[in-house]
């Protein structure tokens, strides 16, 4: 394991921003095409994709919908916590259901993004999620239908 600090986005160079660009368009674009489309050779391109995914700034993952893949529950929960919110947020994290948990400012204190198989699984997992020490509350906002999903917001 490295001693040295994860690289922020400030401390990549152009070159692997364009990268990462070129990996939100396609992320199963060869390495060949980067390597023609940034100047590098196929082998330069491979070890800077490989230092990204290892430093935690890249990763490429096949992205569903869930709800057309036989999970028919999505939703958002908002959840107040009373006491310590990080330590809600790091139990949350072990929930399988769990595929995104936010640390907000406003009416809730965590937003939490769960994918279910059905409304049953969705019951019992607000239950689970309930007998958590410091959840107050939780309001659920289920999703109809994805609309718009992007990844290829570039890295500014």
């Amino acid at each position: 394991m490295s001693t040295h600090p994860e690289p922020s986005l400030n401390e990549l160079d152009d070159i692997s921003k364009r990268i990462i660009e070129q990996l939100q368009e396609d992320g199963r674009r060869s390495y060949a095409a980067i390597a023609e489309s940034v100047g590098l050779s196929d082998a330069a391109v491979r070890q800077r994709i490989k230092r990204l995914i290892d430093s935690k700034l890249l990763e490429i993952v096949a992205v569903t919908d869930p709800l057309r893949v036989g999970f028919t529950r999505q939703a958002m929960i908002g959840v107040r916590v009373s006491g310590p919110v990080r330590d809600i947020a790091q139990a949350l994290e072990s929930f399988a259901e769990v595929s995104y948990i936010v640390l907000t400012a406003g009416q809730y204190d965590l937003l939490v993004e769960v994918v279910c198989e059905d409304d049953e699984h969705l019951l019992r997992l607000l239950a689970r999620m309930r007998e958590l020490p410091a959840v107050q509350s939780t309001e659920t906002f289920m999703y109809l239908k994805l609309h718009k999903q992007r990844y290829d917001w570039g890295t500014r």
